[in-house]
């Protein structure tokens, strides 16, 4: 016995199927644009970290990246998660593609994230900001023991200890907020002192 929605079944006029997309996890920029002006998307992010033999956090990997405007930032690793698509892939996908594939990370046992962050396109509702869309986002603490070489637009990784990516001048140059969150996750993991 099959457990189904209470969607009706479509009705094909021929014995095949329609055509289904290669990827149905993502929307086109039109379909993206769409969304994004009508509900919350949701996101992963990861603060990247390296951890000596104990697992205390000994260093935090911040991204530099040329915005939309042409100024340079930092920021961490970010991205969708797909329709049909687990946090565990998603957070691996975006990992892979920020770090480079020998990055290696050790993602959590648990999916369960160390905050929840809500983006806003109007500053003031949170401590998030992006003037984009309204985003939910699972954020996580994510170890990697392999060598970090930025891919996609990012345009290198910048590895500091817990103080100095606390601080209030690295703490600055992270956009939408996010050096909030860096100092989030290294208060979660107890790094911060």
């Amino acid at each position: 016995m099959s457990v189904r929605t209470p969607d009706p079944d479509p009705d094909w006029s021929s014995e095949q199927p329609p055509q289904r997309s290669v990827n149905p996890g993502w929307l086109s920029d039109i379909e993206l644009a769409e969304a994004r002006g009508r509900l919350p998307l949701l996101y992963v992010e990861a603060i990247p970290v390296r951890v000596d033999g104990l697992g205390q956090v000994t260093e935090v990997g911040a991204l530099l990246r040329a915005n939309a405007v042409g100024e340079i930032t930092r920021t961490i690793v970010s991205g969708r998660v797909m329709y049909g698509e687990t946090l565990r892939d998603a957070l691996f996908r975006h990992l892979e593609k920020d770090l480079g594939p020998m990055a290696f990370p050790q993602l959590p046992a648990s999916p369960v994230p160390f905050t929840v962050a809500e983006y806003f396109p109007l500053p003031g509702v949170s401590a998030f900001t992006d003037d984009r869309q309204h985003a939910v986002s699972l954020a996580y603490v994510v170890p990697v023991t392999g060598t970090c070489e930025p891919r996609q637009d990012a345009l290198e990784i910048t590895w500091m200890t817990p103080a100095e990516a606390s601080s209030d001048a690295i703490v600055s140059e992270m956009e939408g907020g996010r050096g909030t969150l860096v100092r989030q996750a290294l208060a979660s993991v107890g790094a911060l002192r």
